[in-house]
Formats: structure tokens, C-alpha cells, sequence
């Protein structure tokens, strides 16, 4: 497997008993690593704990197989290949203890590993290597999302439950290894609990809505609102309710007579076809505003992180709204704050 990253060693390199607080170049990058073996070299001289741990190894050419199954261990324990060399997991235990075990089944393979605690790269911020994280992670929560879209074509509530199974365990490998939070985590997980509680109650079928029979009415989304949510209420609060209240539960059921909005299996307004729920309030109300035609493709690039529009202008509130969710402000409070941010940006759009 010519694509699995590997760098020369050096005696100094291999032999970690010998490593006290050497630099050791990747290539271009420089790491600062100390040994993992000793536990009071877990932390550097300011007391801090290292960030990151770093394999770096080294297969005979004849160890074909070994070398697939060391990339394949690699892949199921989420680890991101330097550019230049090695590979990184954040620093925990339960990869430590990983990266242990796949350094002795190379040793044992007549290959060399090395283990280190890294605590700075000369020129890779930690943010660019979360960043690292985070993009591989989207790309196998993005093949996830494809599979479970096929099988929504196709659902049969009798026959679909192994196949729920497999991408229900799938996607458990993937959250286990998502380490910093890929930003399209939360609705591959929806879109699983929607399949797999599928009562028959999808939203609404696009159709010409009349403004005039949504007046003075409760609308009901889930807790936490992000991006769709909250430009949703802005939406609704603007074009179609302007005397619109909000409530914010994860069971409908316990308010019937409000009117949900990106919710699952509750009817109401949500994500249909290719569309999030900000673009089918759009079309079921026949929205003709170009700048919230603009913000639509702005919230659909935000929301389902696939760039369909190019649009960028919602990603930073999106950041915003998932900070302040994290922080545990009252979803009425990120509500409202977020729906500020929407004027501003109704009127700053072009």
C-alpha cells in the first residue's frame, strides 16, 4: 500500500528509552516528542500535558499483508497521516493504548515503531490538524449519509432492519473516533434516529401554503437550535407568523397543536429531498425575497457542509450558534440572538 505513511529512522529514533526531550524533523515538520514509556514524561517542563501522540514505523517491503493490516488498524482508530510522515491521534489513553499494541504487531513483523508524546509541530498549528480530524471525518460521515439516503428510497419497515443495523453500527465507529466534533455529526445522527423511528409522519409535501392559516400559532423545534433551526424561526417570525411563539422539545407529541419545524417524524416543516428545512419553508410559502432566496443557499451549505451553492456567509453563524449551544445558553436565548444575526445578515447579503 504505497499511500500508508512511512519516514526513515534513526537509531535515536527507534530506541524511545533513549529519547529524553529530543526534536525529531518529520520531513519539513519539526515535533518536539518525548517518551511514552515514562509516565513523569507525559507533561513538559511547564507543567502542560502533551497534545497529540505520534506513530512513526517501518515494514519490510515483502510485509504486503502486514502493511494492509496496519493501515486498515490506522483507519479504524481514526488516525490522520502527516503530510510529511507518521501518523497522529490525540493524546488519551485508550490511544495510547492502541498505538502500543499496532507498534508491537510491527515489531513483531520484523518492522521498527516508535511511540512519542508530541507537543508542537514548527509549522502545524493544532488547529490545522483538528481541522485534519475533522475532515475525515466528514468525508466518512458523508459516505454514511449516502448509504442511509439510498436505503430511505427504497425503506420497507419489514425488511430494512439489518441494513439499519450495519449503518447504525457504522456510524457508532465513527462518533467513537470523532474526536473534535465534525460540524455534519449531529444530522447523520438525526437522519439515523428518523430511520430508524420511521412512523409514517414525514413533513410537509411542498405545496403553496397560505400565510393566512399560520397566524398567531406555537411552533415547536427541537432544543439546541442551530443553523436551520434558528434561520427557520427567523423565516417564519419575518414572511409567514410575525406573532409566532417558540417551543423547544424533543417529543411533539407533548404539544399538539403546535406546528413543527425540522423536526423528525413529526409532519410539519423539515428537510425534503435535497432540501433543508429553511428551503422548504421557502417554496411551501413561495418566498420570492431574492436576498432570502441567497440566504437559502447559504443555510443549505452551512447545514449540510456539502458547498452544493458556494455560499459561505452562514458558516460563521453557524460556528457562533454551536459555541453558544456548548456553553449551555437557554435555546430561547440562542433563539433570539441567532435571529439578530439573520436580520444582519438579510441586510448585508448580496
Amino acid at each position: 500500500m504505497s499511500h500508508i505513511s512511512e519516514m526513515p529512522y534513526t537509531p535515536e529514533m527507534c530506541d524511545l528509552k533513549k529519547m529524553t526531550n529530543i526534536r525529531a524533523t518529520l520531513g519539513r515538520h519539526t515535533a518536539y516528542v518525548i517518551p511514552i514509556s515514562e509516565r513523569a514524561m507525559s507533561v513538559s517542563a511547564k507543567g502542560m500535558p502533551a497534545t497529540w501522540l505520534l506513530l512513526v514505523f517501518s515494514l519490510p517491503t515483502a510485509k504486503a499483508s502486514e502493511r494492509v493490516g496496519v493501515w486498515r488498524k490506522l483507519q479504524r482508530y481514526g488516525a490522520v497521516p502527516l503530510p510529511a510522515s507518521g501518523y497522529v491521534l490525540p493524546n488519551n489513553s485508550m490511544n495510547q493504548e492502541r498505538f502500543e499494541w499496532l507498534a508491537a504487531s510491527i515489531r513483531g513483523s520484523k518492522g521498527e515503531a516508535a511511540i512519542a508524546n508530541v507537543f508542537s509541530f514548527d509549522d502545524l498549528r493544532d488547529e490545522r490538524i483538528q481541522e485534519m480530524f475533522n475532515q475525515a471525518r466528514t468525508r466518512e460521515y458523508q459516505a454514511l449519509e449516502k448509504e442511509l439516503k439510498r436505503l430511505r428510497k427504497t425503506f420497507d419497515p419489514n425488511k430494512a432492519k439489518p441494513a439499519i443495523l450495519r449503518l447504525k453500527n457504522r456510524l457508532q465507529q465513527i462518533v467513537e473516533i470523532d474526536f473534535f466534533g465534525s460540524p455534519i455529526r449531529a444530522r447523520i445522527e438525526e437522519a439515523m434516529r428518523e430511520l430508524e423511528n420511521d412512523d409514517g409522519m414525514g413533513p410537509e409535501k411542498t405545496g403553496r401554503k397560505n400565510p393566512k392559516d399560520y397566524v398567531g400559532r406555537t411552533w415547536i423545534t427541537r432544543p439546541q437550535p442551530g443553523i436551520d433551526r434558528v434561520s427557520c424561526a427567523w423565516m417564519i417570525h419575518r414572511y409567514i407568523d410575525s406573532q409566532a411563539t417558540f417551543v423547544f422539545d424533543k417529543d411533539h407529541r407533548r404539544h399538539p397543536n403546535a406546528i413543527p419545524f425540522d423536526m423528525f417524524n413529526a409532519g410539519g416543516f423539515g428537510h425534503v429531498g435535497n432540501d433543508c428545512s429553511f428551503e422548504t419553508l421557502v417554496k411551501n410559502f413561495r418566498i420570492k425575497d431574492s436576498r432570502v432566496n441567497l440566504i437559502a443557499q447559504a443555510i443549505h451549505d452551512a447545514d449540510f457542509a456539502d458547498e452544493h451553492f458556494g455560499r459561505t456567509e452562514a458558516l460563521g453563524i453557524d460556528r457562533i450558534l454551536d459555541g453558544w449551544n456548548k456553553q449551555g445558553i437557554a435555546s430561547d436565548e440562542v433563539l433570539r440572538r441567532g435571529m439578530d444575526m439573520f436580520d444582519g445578515l438579510y441586510n448585508g447579503i448580496r
